[in-house]
């Protein structure tokens, strides 16, 4: 399906519920399968959560979780502990040809028995019952903070805790933090430093539901929307300042894009200053690469040069993010420069209209688009894609459209 989006003046103060933190909610399942007295309120509606769940309740020797990346990692780490059957988990074909061998290779170190169905190194994976008795392992960590997450979920309850060493630099630091302040909420014991994560045996002290924040990321379209509307001001529930979600960095991120973040107990409100303070955007997202294509975008928008680095984990997301970002901004003539980790854009001061723009199965690709529309008129392909994380995201665009006609 694809949608038409018309140039459009937003402006006014207007409201927006964005549901529960896809990443935030994927963790406490895997926890909550672990020790079923976990109780989630406000949980995601994302298609990987609901594809997480769905494969946890399940019982099914048979797992699908078509483009869900992080219901792969958590998964796997998951059945290889504590599956008491043979497990055939796959995916699409994308998914097919995402690299997963750093975690089974770690997996396989502690005792887990998990064989290749085609592609050494990638998905499907036949995993088997095994009896994983080892506590210590070695990782490498500047390729996918989710394998050190997936371990650390699921050795949750383990008897004998786990001891991981990084062998390189973290990378997306803040949902390693996010996956640690979560277990510890539960009462579990982790150490956590730059080198190592020690994972110490015990049982949770579950007394209260888990509120699940809202999803930084999703905001984030709607930091773009304000950036680009200089009369649009947009309360978004429900948010706290100090989030566990590393994208909450958006606040300080578009400050130099002119938006304005005032919090209050459970909301924020954005505003649009019309204060650009740089004369070219310079930033590094090594710790929050999925706002990435998001801020590209603004930039062109604003017509304003930028330099993203720290991008060399897009390469093995969804798409080759980098490759896509590329191509889909220079239909709206920008020339993009990009390599393995970096991009720079050189905007154009007048966009091309109606252009297409292809999301390559990529929810990111349509949501970061999607705000041009207050610019310039323009499609987006395969509009529904934006259900892996925000399923209401175009109904909640549809909103605010109807409040400017």
């Amino acid at each position: 399906m694809n949608i038409h989006l018309d140039k459009t003046t937003f402006k006014g103060h207007h409201h927006v519920n964005i549901c529960g933190s896809k990443s935030e909610s994927n963790r406490l399942l895997i926890l909550q399968a672990l020790f079923p007295d976990l109780t989630i309120n406000n949980l995601s509606t994302a298609d990987d959560t609901v594809v997480l769940k769905q494969a946890l309740k399940n019982n099914s020797d048979n797992v699908d979780i078509h483009h869900a990346g992080t219901a792969m990692r958590f998964l796997t780490a998951y059945f290889a502990f504590y599956t008491q059957k043979p497990v055939l988990i796959t995916g699409s074909p994308r998914m097919q040809n995402r690299p997963i061998k750093i975690l089974v290779d770690a997996l396989v170190t502690l005792g887990a028995k998990i064989e290749y169905v085609d592609k050494s190194g990638y998905p499907p994976l036949n995993i088997y019952p095994s009896n994983v008795k080892k506590n210590n392992v070695e990782l490498q960590a500047d390729v996918s903070s989710q394998y050190i997450s997936a371990l650390l979920l699921s050795a949750a309850k383990l008897p004998q805790g786990l001891h991981i060493k990084f062998t390189s630099k973290v990378t997306s630091l803040p949902y390693i933090k996010m996956t640690v302040e979560l277990m510890k909420t539960l009462g579990l014991k982790v150490k956590f430093d730059e080198t190592s994560i020690h994972i110490q045996p015990g049982f949770p002290k579950i007394s209260n539901p888990i509120d699940v924040e809202s999803d930084w990321s999703s905001a984030s379209y709607f930091y773009s929307l304000v950036a680009l509307s200089p009369k649009l001001r947009l309360t978004l529930s429900t948010y706290k300042k100090n989030s566990l979600q590393g994208d909450a960095r958006l606040a300080d991120l578009y400050k130099p894009l002119g938006v304005k973040t005032t919090y209050f107990e459970d909301k924020i409100v954005l505003e649009n200053t019309s204060k650009i303070s740089v004369a070219m955007y310079e930033e590094d997202l090594n710790h929050t690469p999925d706002l990435a294509q998001t801020i590209a975008v603004t930039c062109l928008g604003l017509n304003l040069n930028c330099k993203l680095t720290g991008l060399h984990t897009l390469k093995i997301k969804e798409t080759d993010r980098l490759v896509a970002m590329k191509t889909e901004l220079e239909k709206f003539g920008a020339q993009v420069e990009i390599d393995d980790k970096s991009l720079k854009l050189y905007p154009v001061e007048h966009l091309k209209s109606n252009q297409y723009v292809d999301t390559y199965n990529d929810h990111r690709m349509a949501m970061a688009f999607a705000p041009l529309c207050s610019i310039t008129s323009l499609n987006i392909r395969n509009s529904e894609v934006v259900s892996k994380s925000y399923p209401e995201f175009w109904e909640d665009l549809k909103q605010l459209l109807n409040k400017n006609s």
